[in-house]
């Protein structure tokens, strides 16, 4: 039997990149030391990036912000885990190839 996940994903905004929903519902399976993910401020860049790209930008109290990247878009997503910087950008990396 499946377990349920043990973090949230908190819907503070209408407005999301397309596609990071469903990646961020995965990394809360997949991570069990994860306990909330709010996506946060959505805004343009000059920049365009292809296809969807989350990084680990800065620690904040107790997780760290995360950059997420689509088109010309960018939205911070704030992570609170126990995990370490490499350990987190290593669950990341694991959940956008799969």
């Amino acid at each position: 039997m499946a377990q349920p996940p043990s973090g949230r994903l908190v819907w503070n905004h209408s407005t999301h990149i397309p596609g990071l929903i469903p990646i961020l519902e995965k990394l809360l399976k997949r991570q069990t030391t994860i306990t909330t993910i709010t996506p946060a401020v959505i805004g343009r860049s000059r920049a365009h990036s292809p296809k969807l790209t989350i990084r680990v930008s800065v620690p904040v109290r107790g997780g760290f912000k995360l950059i997420a990247r689509k088109g010309k878009q960018f939205q911070e997503v704030f992570v609170i885990t126990t995990l370490e910087k490499p350990a987190l950008e290593e669950a990341i990396a694991d959940v956008l190839t799969k």
